[in-house]
């Protein structure tokens, strides 16, 4: 908002406008009004929600410390949220799809947590939101991504252009003023589903090669429906991962900002010509613009800190936990990054595999010997050390330790190959 006002009133020639023309700049701003609105307006909202008794509700699990919790403000991803869009309206160039798109997932789908939310603390329904009306938005949420990038004339990759036989074709730039000739890479915008595949020489997947098998009148529409059914199960799943992560205090926050500030940095490199060269890796035009979606998440995340490490004074809820997930899948999908979501988000993917394989042990061992039998103590996979004796807050400085390994190794997949 703050970048279109600066462009009207340009041609006053007041110095120091043009401060907004730079990304950079924005997304400072961003990121310190995130952690302000977090940290300051963070308390009266802890305030507001302890006055209308918006509490969590503790099912006794035998866990150390579990029932101190009981009563603890939770819909606190509220605080999230707003510091995620307030900073990206003011601060983001809002002609630019990719912001938009991560607008509307954040909105989305904190509508269906704080939906979930409400009947749970309101409605005193524990089970909340049935499961089926939230598969439902996540689903529909994925058709408006799917349909967004594949279809929109403004989502576009920058691709070398090459020869019949497959030369990159190059051209010789001159300048007249010193005479000096550069010799650069012709270049084209195209549409196209191509991801990153890591570890590879290229580091490239175009979805539409994996339906070539069909007749070539049948392969642009089944790209498009395996393209629509991988975003799909992509933000189905990191959403919920990131929802049943969010059991210790700080876990899910803190992880989550360990995962965002690894796709700020691959955006960045991604949107920026000279370094996505360097890297030999995909360069897609008007991506940097969402270095100050990514900044006000951080920042979000971050920030909610302050108030979410233990003891924590707020939950963030399913309010928060729903749209966190979200986030960081739509922002992956978009940056062309899906496929290394296992590696920067392995703590998700840990939790919710316990969940998977303890739940599936259980009903196998019970079918075949009468009797249900546990892999972990308890499932998610957190529960299982608490249930071991471990102090939660080592278990979640634990977890964040692997999460920051995981993130250096997915930033190292730029060069290893």
């Amino acid at each position: 908002m703050l970048y279109h006002l600066f462009e009207l009133i340009e041609s006053w020639d007041i110095p120091g406008l043009g401060i907004m023309q730079y990304i950079s700049f924005r997304a400072a701003a961003s990121v310190i009004l995130s952690l302000i609105i977090t940290m300051v307006f963070g308390k009266k909202i802890i305030r507001f929600l302890q006055r209308k008794q918006i509490g969590e509700e503790v099912r006794d699990l035998g866990l150390e410390g579990q029932m101190q919790k009981k009563g603890t403000p939770t819909m606190g991803g509220l605080i999230i949220l707003t510091s995620i869009l307030v900073p990206t309206l003011l601060f983001a160039r809002l002609d630019n799809i990719y912001i938009w798109l991560m607008i509307i997932t954040t909105v989305w789908l904190g509508i269906i947590g704080f939906i979930d939310d409400y009947i749970k603390v309101f409605l005193k329904d524990k089970e909340g939101l049935a499961g089926r009306f939230k598969v439902l938005g996540q689903v529909s949420l994925g058709l408006i991504v799917a349909l967004t990038l594949y279809f929109s004339d403004d989502v576009v990759v920058r691709e070398k252009v090459k020869d019949a036989n497959g030369k990159v074709i190059t051209e010789v730039v001159v300048n007249y003023e010193t005479g000096q000739q550069t010799i650069k890479y012709k270049t084209e915008d195209v549409k196209s589903t191509v991801t990153t595949l890591p570890f590879t020489k290229n580091q490239k997947l175009n979805y539409k090669t994996l339906v070539s098998f069909l007749p070539e009148t049948w392969q642009d529409y089944a790209s498009w429906v395996l393209y629509a059914l991988i975003i799909i199960f992509i933000i189905t799943a990191v959403s919920n991962a990131t929802n049943l992560t969010d059991g210790l205090d700080g876990l899910a926050s803190g992880t989550t900002a360990i995962s965002a500030t690894t796709l700020g940095i691959l955006a960045y490199v991604s949107g920026h010509v000279l370094l996505a060269d360097y890297l030999n890796i995909m360069y897609i035009p008007n991506i940097g613009e969402l270095s100050v979606f990514v900044a006000a998440f951080i920042g979000a995340t971050v920030g909610f800190l302050w108030y979410n490490a233990y003891p924590a004074q707020v939950f963030m809820g399913d309010t928060g936990s729903l749209a966190l997930g979200g986030i960081l899948a739509v922002f992956a999908i978009i940056i062309r990054k899906e496929i290394m979501l296992p590696i920067f988000c392995g703590i998700f993917l840990l939790e919710t595999f316990s969940v998977i394989l303890q739940v599936s042990w259980f009903k196998h061992t019970k079918r075949k010997y009468g009797e249900g039998k546990r892999i972990f103590l308890m499932s998610p996979i957190h529960h299982h050390f608490q249930k071991k004796g471990y102090p939660e807050p080592k278990i979640v400085a634990r977890f964040w330790i692997v999460a920051l390994l995981l993130a250096v190794i997915s930033i190292v997949t730029l060069k290893v190959r």
